[in-house]
């Protein structure tokens, strides 16, 4: 069984932040590469009017799923918050209790595979 638990998680940009919300996305991404070697994806893509983006994150499981909440709540939510208002936490996968519950207080939305595969090339 898989064990990866992912989600797409939409901000909206808050207006006039732009140039401090990407400065800050570059600095959470290299953090992210650099100190979590089992976040899996950290994909940013961002709305052709720069308003909205929406965040990939895949994790190898509900271990480094807490990792990666630690310490983006020690290291980055104040000034994430600052430049970005979230709007929807879709997380997929099977999360652990502990992962769940710390998801759940973001106000995630647990959905469950109904069907359909994952292929490596």
């Amino acid at each position: 069984m898989n064990n990866s638990i992912f989600w797409v998680l939409e901000v909206t940009i808050q207006p006039g932040e732009l140039d401090k919300f990407k400065a800050l996305m570059n600095e959470m991404v290299d953090s992210t590469w650099a100190n979590e070697p089992m976040a899996l994806n950290y994909e940013w893509f961002v709305s052709a009017d720069h308003t909205s983006c929406h965040l990939y994150e895949r994790y190898a499981d509900s271990a480094a799923v807490l990792v990666h909440l630690t310490r983006f709540g020690q290291q980055f939510a104040a000034r994430f918050l600052a430049v970005a208002k979230p709007t929807r936490l879709v997380v997929y996968g099977h999360p652990s209790a502990e992962a769940t519950r710390a998801l759940s207080e973001l106000g995630a939305l647990f959905v469950t595979a109904l069907g359909g595969f994952t292929r490596d090339r």
